[in-house]
């Protein structure tokens, strides 16, 4: 099985998400882990499962607007966050790359995002915008969207690079037959 999983992140979290996913699933198949910029069509394509995965930014996806606000906002030492700018941060986000992704004609997929930890009533979840994208592109999902959580400092929650690991070996045995692993 190739997997692509394709990500945005703004001070490295969400890109340390994609990346466990990534070792999670890597036993039974190929795994390439790209941040949005770097995910073509040709990658879309050669992949059998695409899993996506940004920030939630005011209750959704990301916009430049809000891009924006978080690299200026990363910019600033504040002494009690992780607010160091993820190299890719400037770049363009998951919603613009949706806009624009070809036709995925049943291609399997999976949304993930990273938030704050509290209830997602409260904080939104990038995943089911990137979901509805994916489905409106033709994608079929495999999962329900899932959240990996940060602290209101900014900082992953203790446990949340395992469990993402362990939901990508999820994803990755219900979709590769027992006899291929």
């Amino acid at each position: 099985m190739h997997t692509l999983v394709v990500y945005e992140s703004m001070y490295g979290h969400t890109r340390r998400i994609a990346e466990a996913i990534g070792e999670g699933i890597r036993p039974p198949g190929e795994v390439r882990v790209v941040r949005v910029g770097e995910a073509t069509g040709e990658l879309v394509t050669w992949a059998d499962l695409v899993i996506v995965g940004g920030p939630t930014h005011a209750h959704g996806m990301s916009s430049a607007g809000s891009r924006k606000s978080a690299v200026e906002t990363g910019g600033k030492p504040d002494g009690w966050s992780e607010m160091t700018l993820d190299p890719a941060a400037t770049g363009p986000g998951i919603r613009e790359w949706l806009e624009d992704l070809a036709v995925g004609h049943g291609k399997r997929a999976a949304a993930f995002d990273t938030r704050i930890k509290a209830p997602a009533v409260l904080t939104g979840r990038a995943s089911g915008a990137i979901a509805k994208g994916l489905r409106g592109r033709g994608f079929t999902l495999v999962a329900d969207p899932e959240s990996f959580l940060v602290d209101t400092h900014t900082r992953l929650v203790a446990g949340e690079l395992e469990r993402a690991a362990t939901w990508g070996a999820g994803l990755a045995a219900e979709l590769v037959p027992a006899g291929s692993r």
